[in-house]
């Protein structure tokens, strides 16, 4: 069989052109990552030609002897990582996997207590665009006047409402989670509790932020971002609503899983499981704080009052600069972050008031805090010069040079 570059030579360019990409650039919208080599290696291995419609010990097709131990090693690792007494393995991502939660606990038209998009939310927590906001009546919740998770008003909102589920868990949330507080409020009023932890999950595999998984009756989380795997989803879950979930995701949601994604999983959490994967959370934590010690002292908006986690989200306005304007200019300065909403933003999701940025793939390729102060000031820089390319391009080869102390994929080429 050919490889990429001698049978493909179109695709193969654009292959190498990205991978430049990632390697002279800085990658921080916080929900990307870069897997190890073991990782890429799994997701192009043999396992993706296999198909195995149901679970280890219950397939529909033959052959899945070899498949079955990989799927096995990989929720036997998620259960011992996060303490969970169920693992569905299975859902391609993480609003897949949010659905089949839904479906596995709810009867459509129940109501679901989830925080709004603009204030930190997802846009599978109920956001009116979802095909789930149109099957259950979804109640959202805000952030305070200072910008933090106001349990006081979850409560009045859960004794008014009394849903039947109540979601936490966020996407542009920087903030601790009192997962405890929020169970003892969905007891006060009979609810179920749903945690999304897909942003940090990683540091919360490494002890570095609040676990919620012996706690609540569901979570949900993708297995890429601070986790560093493989693009994918995951459910955990009490043993009580086992049957539900696995019944929710297959056959009711999905057909045969992603062997190859799910053998990366595996290799993943195991990669999780090792003392160093400890040291990198606590760096990622110390290198967001040091953005938001540098940033903030330069001007910026910082929402939530500054950071718990791995990401930033900032209201770039003060700068005179909207979101797609700051994002554009990053991205000619070789600095890739996600225009943002801020909460109760007046601007348009395309054109918003923010920028959201993290240090997940930043900390991977050993970048610490120095660099992250050097990193804040290119980052002024670049907004500040929006409108001078020459700036931009002096900003984006300063980048450059800085890169190639902290290389990636040393030995991996699509044109060679």
């Amino acid at each position: 069989m050919k490889n990429i570059h001698s049978f493909d030579p179109e695709v193969a360019a654009s292959l190498e052109l990205e991978l430049n990409r990632q390697r002279d650039g800085l990658e921080m919208i916080p929900s990307e990552n870069f897997v190890s080599e073991a990782v890429l290696e799994a997701l192009g291995s043999v396992t993706t030609n296999k198909y195995a419609e149901g679970y280890p010990g219950k397939r529909y097709y033959g052959g899945c002897e070899y498949i079955d131990t990989i799927e096995q090693l990989a929720i036997d690792r998620a259960k011992k990582i996060f303490g969970a007494e169920h693992v569905n393995v299975q859902p391609l991502s993480g609003a897949p996997a949010n659905i089949a939660a839904y479906e596995a606990l709810l009867d459509h038209g129940d109501t679901v207590l989830g925080m709004d998009l603009s204030h930190g939310g997802h846009l599978t927590h109920g956001h009116p665009v979802t095909q789930s906001s149109k099957i259950y009546n979804f109640v959202r919740y805000k952030t305070n006047a200072e910008g933090k998770l106001d349990l006081d008003n979850l409560r009045e909102m859960a004794i008014e409402h009394k849903p039947k589920l109540i979601l936490v868990g966020y996407s542009a949330y920087s903030r601790e989670i009192d997962f405890e507080r929020v169970q003892e409020i969905a007891d006060e009023v009979g609810a179920m509790t749903m945690a999304d932890i897909a942003h940090i999950a990683g540091l919360i595999a490494a002890g570095e932020m609040n676990n919620p998984v012996p706690i609540f009756d569901i979570v949900t989380t993708t297995t890429h971002k601070t986790l560093r795997g493989p693009r994918g989803g995951m459910i955990m879950c009490k043993k009580k609503h086992a049957k539900a979930v696995d019944k929710a995701v297959f056959p009711g949601l999905q057909g045969g899983p992603h062997e190859n994604v799910i053998t990366a999983k595996a290799i993943a959490f195991k990669e999780a499981m090792q003392p160093e994967f400890k040291e990198y959370a606590k760096q990622i934590k110390a290198n967001a704080k040091v953005l938001e010690v540098e940033l903030g002292s330069r001007g910026f908006k910082l929402m939530f009052g500054g950071t718990d986690n791995h990401l930033l989200l900032i209201d770039v306005t003060p700068k005179d600069v909207t979101g797609h304007e700051a994002e554009t200019a990053l991205d000619k300065a070789g600095i890739t972050v996600n225009k943002n909403m801020i909460p109760d933003d007046p601007r348009k999701p395309l054109d918003p008031s923010g920028i959201r940025l993290g240090t997940p793939a930043l900390t991977t390729r050993g970048m610490k805090e120095d660099e992250m102060r050097k990193v804040a000031d290119w980052i002024d820089r670049a907004i500040s010069a929006r409108n001078d390319d020459d700036e931009l391009s002096k900003i984006k080869a300063e980048v450059e040079e800085m890169t190639k102390n902290f290389p990636l994929y040393e030995k991996l080429s699509y044109t060679e």
